[in-house]
């Protein structure tokens, strides 16, 4: 699903590698919700683990850069932020990806 992302969908990219991308969530349940995806398909964070290829550890060092810039770009530091990845039967969406979260949830 989001292996492709990057040239099939319309997104506003907010920060991009060759292994992952990060853009505003389509319908936001938070003032700033972030969600940064591996371009290669993963199921969960624990298939990311099980790959055993060079690709985990470069997704990892990517995710963080790109965690400190958003955090930087969207001063997050002062107003707060989480970063969390849902698994099993939280995990409404069967591809590995993360969300950036601020503020209070929206009504």
């Amino acid at each position: 699903m989001f292996e492709n992302l990057s040239s099939i969908l319309p997104v506003d990219r907010l920060y991009e590698t060759p292994r992952l991308v990060a853009f505003h969530h389509p319908k936001p349940v938070y003032p700033i919700h972030i969600l940064i995806a591996p371009k290669k398909a993963v199921k969960n964070i624990s298939q990311l683990v099980e790959t055993g290829s060079e690709f985990a550890p470069h997704f990892m060092e990517d995710l963080l850069n790109c965690v400190c810039k958003l955090v930087e770009d969207f001063a997050l530091e002062r107003a707060g932020y989480r970063l969390i990845v849902n698994g099993g039967s939280y995990q409404d969406v069967p591809e590995l990806h993360f969300h950036l979260l601020s503020g209070e949830i929206k009504d």
